[in-house]
């Protein structure tokens, strides 16, 4: 985290182990990043949107009924499979 909200290594473990408890981790494997970014590079996804259609996809992937953001802008570029989970907050 920036500025006044970094953590140390022990409470990063922390938090990681607590998220693993309460989540599924959702991974993609290098064809499946691969095609992800085949299917987002020629729609002019760059920089952050990247990270978010990484995200959006394992949303998919992983069936989601819900993906939560506060930036809708982004997430609406990644079509209808995406923007109908798409939730703010």
């Amino acid at each position: 985290m920036p500025g006044k909200h970094r953590v140390n290594a022990e409470q990063c473990v922390l938090f990681i182990g607590d998220i693993r408890q309460r989540l599924t981790i959702v991974a993609l494997d290098d064809k499946g990043y691969q095609a992800m970014l085949e299917e987002f590079s020629p729609k002019g996804i760059v920089g952050g949107a990247v990270y978010d259609a990484l995200l959006a996809t394992c949303a998919l992937k992983s069936r989601a009924r819900t993906l939560y953001s506060w930036n809708l802008r982004h997430y609406g570029q990644f079509g209808t499979e995406v923007t109908r989970i798409l939730k703010t907050p």
